[in-house]
């Protein structure tokens, strides 16, 4: 005999190892005993646990794809010795990250990904890692204001105060001053 894990026999006994020694004594038709000797193979079943940690969602051996933790899964196949090995799931899942960095510059402005832009933008990515090992995607949403520049044009007799304070009594047009524009 060849079984898993137990074999009940002739004598009522269930026997959960290989044994070559028992026997069981009965009589046959001719009212002279009949002795039988056991020859059994006991193979085992096997567990185990498939412990896995993914980011977002993991396909497991059962087909199913899981998008949350999961440690009451199992999965039952037949093993080498042709008996039941069962696998338990110990599924952690970890989640990817998503966020929108805000930004207002002047004229322009260097994101997290390197590039200087120049212009407003709501469609620049960067991918990182975030804490749990899964992907943290940032968004920007940059709105560029650009500065201004003018000339003040003015005619004065023997002296003239400008917007920096300073009182000019010769002609001059190198002078600047800068402030914050409406924008």
């Amino acid at each position: 005999q060849v079984a898993c894990d137990s074999f009940t026999w002739l004598d009522g006994m269930t026997y959960t190892a290989s044994n070559n020694t028992a026997t069981f004594t009965s009589t046959n038709a001719a009212g002279c005993d009949n002795v039988a000797t056991l020859d059994l193979t006991i193979n085992y079943s096997t567990t185990s646990t498939d412990i896995q940690v993914a980011c977002d969602s993991y396909t497991w051996l059962d087909g199913v794809t899981y998008t949350a933790s999961n440690n009451t899964a199992t999965y039952v196949y037949t093993n080498a010795a042709g008996c039941d090995s069962i696998v338990a799931l110990d599924l952690t899942i970890n989640y990817s990250t998503t966020s929108t960095d805000i930004q207002v510059a002047c004229d322009s402005y260097t994101w997290l990904d390197g590039m200087t832009y120049t212009t407003s933008n709501n469609t620049a990515t960067f991918t990182s890692t975030n804490a749990a090992g899964c992907d943290n995607v940032a968004t920007l949403d940059l709105t560029i204001n650009y500065s201004t520049t003018s000339t003040d044009i003015q005619v004065a007799c023997d002296s003239y105060t400008w917007l920096d304070g300073i009182t000019y009594t010769a002609s001059n047009n190198s002078a600047t001053y800068v402030y914050t524009n409406a924008v």
